[in-house]
């Protein structure tokens, strides 16, 4: 299968050379979409993904899906804080309120919580491709810097016979 055939959203990133232009270009990305505070994402992405799997099958009063609403919308607002301004306002734009005065149902609660737990998951993936093309590019430099010999010349032929 081709990655033309491939949803944009699901195809890998392209991984190519780096030139310098492209260095500055991704550092100008990464300063714009980046996690202040990775840990914290990780921890908060970790107890929602518990919670979820905790949820499954078991029945919910009134009282605890009250309290797991807060949790959700308190996740969401500590997530948010350990975003860039574009990955929070994204966020922000997926995560819709719940209904003012009403206690949300079982099926609202899981839903909600996969569509968090699915987003965190998707900016996981894309950190890790970032660290991945950034090492790829690092032994690239470090491999273009091997076949330069010492003192920064070109290399030539052998300058005569060996004693």
């Amino acid at each position: 299968m081709s990655q033309s055939n491939i949803p944009e959203h699901l195809q890998a990133p392209e991984v190519m050379n780096t030139t310098t232009t492209d260095a500055v270009d991704a550092e100008a990305q990464n300063l714009t979409e980046s996690v202040i505070a990775p840990a914290k994402v990780m921890r908060i992405g970790s107890m929602v993904k518990q919670l979820l799997d905790e949820l499954k099958g078991t029945p919910l009063d009134e009282a605890s899906r009250e309290r797991l609403a807060e949790i959700y919308e308190r996740s969401v607002a500590e997530v948010a804080s350990a975003l860039s301004p574009d990955l929070a306002e994204e966020l922000r734009t997926l995560v819709l309120p719940f209904r003012d005065g009403e206690v949300p149902s079982e099926a609202e609660l899981r839903v909600v919580k996969a569509q968090l737990v699915g987003w965190l998951e998707g900016l996981f993936h894309g950190i890790q491709a970032t660290l991945f093309a950034q090492q790829l590019a690092a032994r690239q430099q470090f491999e273009q810097l091997r076949q330069i010999p010492a003192g920064g010349r070109e290399a030539t032929e052998p300058g005569g016979t060996y004693l």
